[in-house]
């Protein structure tokens, strides 16, 4: 399948499926693309610019096709978005003090809050998109509905946000006009603020308005793959510090999120690159994998929206979580697991993930088989 994995060997394979739905190349998320130069920036400056052409406007037409590629404007934003969001994810992992050999909270399925005595599984992990796969509903709306409880926003721009949401769900497309908006809009809130404030606000929004909204049967299968030893990131297009908050709530590894242009901690109202979504979140969950030394054949991804098929195509298991009408097209004909929790009735039998298994040392299957019986 497309995406590099650590080593020579899984740099080399492919998907042997090449259906017509699959718009995902290796070429796209080339990461020959000259920026090593920029690893050794200091943990903090992530959110800066990771180059001085690279803004959230559009290109001069001289420059719309540009890279080794012929990237276009938009794939070198989103390339750029995914670069910085792995950079951020990597820097948080360290300042937490975790590495490959102290992977995130692993909890014992029988006592919560027990840790197990599960070795970590270093090579595999799972990646989890958040709206309507984690979160029921789309956590930038529950996030503009705590900012306008604050008086950040008003109610009406809350009211935007739903709308926008809405008109995507109902069409599964997104309007490039209404994604403008909505940048310009949250850009200008954060133009001049303290990234620790949107930390907090992320924090207390999370309590009050997210905390209530988490799929029950998405939080079991992320809690097997920590029963696993396994690492589980959230990608997501909502801003990292909004994610990261999500992910330490429910106690994962961290979040792949966008990435907003900071200096000595404090926004400067543009985006690294742009918002994570699409290709980006590829590039992201590929470039995290480079790092960190996972083999994205041993990896799975939980997606609700065929948006996200370039994120499902990179690794060995791929799995629709109340997939949209697309998604849930692509994953029959490719033959990926589907799980819809938005009804009593289970679109798919509930099982152990086939990575899960794989990937679980000795009672790390055990434990996660436990867990899902409860």
């Amino acid at each position: 399948m497309p995406g590099d994995g650590p080593d020579d060997d899984s740099s080399d394979d492919a998907r042997d499926d090449d259906s017509p739905e699959d718009d995902f190349r290796d070429d796209e998320l080339d990461d020959d693309s000259g920026d090593d130069d920029l690893d050794d920036r200091p943990a903090g400056d992530h959110g800066q610019r990771l180059r001085p052409t690279a803004t959230a406007g559009p290109l001069s037409p001289l420059t719309s096709r540009v890279g080794r590629f012929r990237q276009s404007a938009a794939e070198l934003r989103q390339s750029l978005a995914g670069e910085a969001s792995a950079r951020a994810a990597s820097s948080k992992l360290r300042e937490r003090g975790l590495d490959e050999s102290e992977p995130s909270t692993f909890l014992e399925s029988d006592e919560p809050g027990t840790p197990t005595d599960v070795p970590p599984d270093l090579t595999a992990a799972a990646f989890f998109d958040v709206d309507n796969t984690l979160v029921q509903g789309a956590s930038i709306v529950h996030f503009a509905r705590g900012l306008a409880a604050r008086d950040y926003f008003s109610y009406r721009d809350v009211m935007e946000f739903v709308w926008a949401q809405a008109k995507f769900r109902m069409t599964g497309r997104e309007n490039s006009e209404d994604v403008a908006q909505g940048r310009e809009k949250a850009l200008s809130f954060i133009a001049g603020r303290e990234t620790d404030e949107l930390v907090r606000l992320g924090e207390e929004i999370f309590d009050e308005f997210i905390a209530d909204k988490i799929w029950p049967g998405t939080r079991t299968l992320a809690q097997m793959h920590l029963d696993a030893g396994q690492q589980v990131w959230l990608v997501t297009a909502t801003p990292v510090e909004l994610a990261q908050t999500i992910a330490d709530r429910l106690g994962l590894t961290g979040a792949l999120g966008t990435v907003a242009e900071s200096v000595d901690g404090v926004f400067t109202g543009r985006l690294v690159g742009d918002i994570l979504h699409g290709l980006g979140k590829a590039h992201a969950v590929r470039t995290l994998a480079i790092r960190e030394g996972l083999n994205l054949k041993r990896c799975t991804a939980y997606s609700d929206s065929h948006n996200d098929v370039p994120m499902l195509s990179l690794v060995g298991t791929a799995v629709a979580i109340n997939p949209d009408a697309d998604l849930r097209e692509v994953a029959r004909v490719r033959g990926w697991e589907i799980r819809d929790y938005r009804t009593a009735r289970k679109a798919a039998k509930i099982g152990v993930p086939t990575a899960v298994l794989l990937g679980a040392a000795g009672g790390g299957a055990a434990a996660a088989v436990r867990h899902l019986r409860r």
